[in-house]
């Protein structure tokens, strides 16, 4: 990652004012860093609907769940009907898991790591994007939480890794398209303001799978990454100001790590076509999922 060192530093937002009475999708939001930003922005007084498979948070005011396998195309398809776009404030995109040493398939057909960490943010926002804000005085915004500006502009042509699996170039292709998800449509839509967050290191479970449910080196290595890592919570307390500052708007495809900085984006990735050439490619694999 690379620091965008001519982007000057954003006035963060008031959490105990702007918050009050937001209303927020957090997809993703029932573990790891999207529970963790579903429960700091509760607390403060948005209304927080979360999506996925559980729900822990039965005892916290402000949040509220919808239950989704979000690995399926098909229910993205259903939840993207759902999710109240016309009156969003925020539409934040945290789901998302590694790829497994072995290439799991989902029912549909579709790697696992390249459906649950991109392919169902992609369907999503297709869908929803025409609807967002329709109903609002002020432009929504939209967060897509991965790894974007780590140098990977993704590898084209075995998007599905049905010709041959490498678990980290699998992965990084689901990092290349959450970049690609912020800055193609930076660049298409008006109505709203979206943005890339990296949140670097942090302790969470989303490794788990990569290490092939070995609990032993995952708990070792998690250990070892909460020694020198902010917590979930610090990092929730850190980014929420960012995403609620006033003057965001203006900076509509940036890219943000940890600490709000803004990085420069993927070398590459919007070079020539190939960023239309990977976005149509992973069209096709939703539509023959859907089929």
């Amino acid at each position: 990652m690379k620091i965008n060192k001519q982007f000057s530093a954003i006035h963060m937002g008031d959490v105990r004012t702007e918050l009050k009475g937001k209303q927020v999708v957090i997809v993703g939001g029932t573990g790891g860093l999207g529970r963790t930003l579903a429960q700091n922005m509760a607390k403060h007084g948005a209304d927080v609907l979360v999506v996925g498979r559980t729900f822990r948070d039965q005892a916290h005011l402000g949040i509220r769940f919808l239950q989704a396998d979000l690995s399926s195309m098909r229910e993205a398809e259903r939840v993207a009907t759902i999710i109240p776009a016309e009156t969003l404030d925020m539409l934040i995109f945290t789901t998302g898991i590694f790829a497994a040493p072995k290439r799991q398939e989902t029912a549909e057909g579709l790697e696992m790591d390249m459906a649950t960490s991109y392919l169902n943010r992609l369907l999503m926002l297709d869908n929803i994007m025409p609807r967002l804000g329709k109903q609002t005085h002020q432009k929504p915004r939209v967060f897509v939480m991965g790894y974007p500006g780590s140098g990977s502009p993704g590898v084209l042509g075995d998007l599905n890794a049905e010709q041959s699996y490498k678990t980290m170039q699998v992965h990084m292709n689901t990092v290349a398209g959450n970049e690609m998800l912020v800055l193609d449509n930076h660049h298409r839509f008006q109505n709203f303001s979206i943005f890339g967050l990296n949140p670097g290191l942090v302790k969470t479970d989303i490794r788990s799978n990569f290490l092939g449910g070995n609990r032993v080196i995952f708990n070792l290595l998690e250990t070892l990454i909460g020694w020198f890592t902010p917590t979930p919570e610090q990092y929730a307390q850190g980014i929420t100001p960012l995403l609620i500052a006033p003057e965001l708007d203006q900076y509509s495809g940036t890219l943000f790590n940890q600490k709000s900085q803004a990085l420069l984006p993927t070398k590459g990735i919007n070079a020539d076509d190939h960023m239309q050439a990977y976005l149509l490619q992973s069209r096709d694999l939703i539509a023959k999922a859907l089929a």
